[in-house]
C-alpha cells in the first residue's frame, strides 16, 4: 500500500496535539517563538514542530479536516498527473515554514508573540488546490452552497489582510496569508505549464 503523506500528516499532527493538551512541556518546546528564537538557531525546529500542536479541539479538527480535504487531490495530481510525489510533503512542510517567517522579523522583539498550529501549511495546500482546480466547490460550515475555489481564495485572502491590518484577536492571519501566497506561488513555480490551463479555466468557468 502506497504511503499517503496527508494521511501521514494528520495522523502526527493529532497525536501531537492530543499530547499536548495534557502536557505544557510539548506546548513549551513546539510552539512558534519568535522573540526567544532570535539569534538563537537550536530553537528555529519551532518554525516546523508548531504546526504540530494546536489551540483546542476546535482547532485542531478545523485545520485536519481542510488538510485532509484538500491534501489528498493536491498529493494526488502531483504524484499522478506530474509524476513528482515528493513536492507534496515539500509544499506542506515548506508552507508551514514560509507562513511563518514574516512572524520571525516581525516579532522578533516581542516577547508576548507566541503561534501555533498547521494553518499556515494547510493554506498551502488549499491554494495549490485551486490552482489546479480553480471551479471545484468549496462548502464552508453553515452555508448551504458550494463556493468556486477561486472565488472562495479571493475572499479569503481579502478577509486575511483586512483581518491583519485590523490586529487583535487570537488567530494568526498574517500565516493563513503568507501560507496561502506561498502555496500558490510554489505549485506555479514546479507546474509552470499548467499556468496556461489556469489560465483558460478561470476564463472559462464550469460550475
Amino acid at each position: 500500500m502506497e504511503l499517503s503523506y496527508t494521511l501521514f500528516f494528520v495522523v502526527i499532527t493529532v497525536v501531537t496535539s492530543l499530547m499536548a493538551f495534557s502536557n505544557d512541556n510539548i506546548i513549551r518546546k513546539f510552539i512558534m517563538y519568535p522573540y526567544i528564537m532570535n539569534n538563537n538557531p537550536r530553537e528555529y525546529h519551532r518554525l516546523l514542530t508548531h504546526s504540530l500542536i494546536h489551540a483546542d479541539l476546535m482547532h485542531l479538527a478545523f485545520n485536519m479536516f481542510a488538510l485532509y480535504s484538500f491534501g489528498r487531490y493536491v498529493e494526488l495530481v502531483f504524484s499522478v498527473v506530474l509524476g513528482k510525489p515528493f513536492l507534496y510533503p515539500i509544499l506542506y512542510l515548506l508552507g508551514v515554514v514560509a507562513a511563518s517567517l514574516p512572524d520571525m522579523v516581525k516579532h522578533k522583539d516581542h516577547s508576548y508573540f507566541r503561534s501555533l498550529g498547521a494553518s499556515g501549511g494547510v493554506s498551502a495546500v488549499l491554494f495549490s488546490c485551486v490552482y489546479f482546480a480553480p471551479w471545484t466547490g468549496i462548502r464552508i460550515m453553515f452555508i448551504p452552497i458550494d463556493i468556486p475555489a477561486v472565488v472562495f481564495a479571493g475572499l479569503y485572502l481579502f478577509y486575511c489582510v483586512y483581518m491583519s491590518k485590523k490586529g487583535g484577536g487570537n488567530v494568526n492571519h498574517d500565516a493563513h496569508l503568507w501560507g496561502s501566497v506561498f502555496g500558490l506561488v510554489f505549485t506555479l513555480v514546479f507546474d509552470p505549464s499548467h499556468g496556461k490551463s489556469f489560465l483558460y479555466q478561470i476564463m472559462n468557468p464550469v460550475f
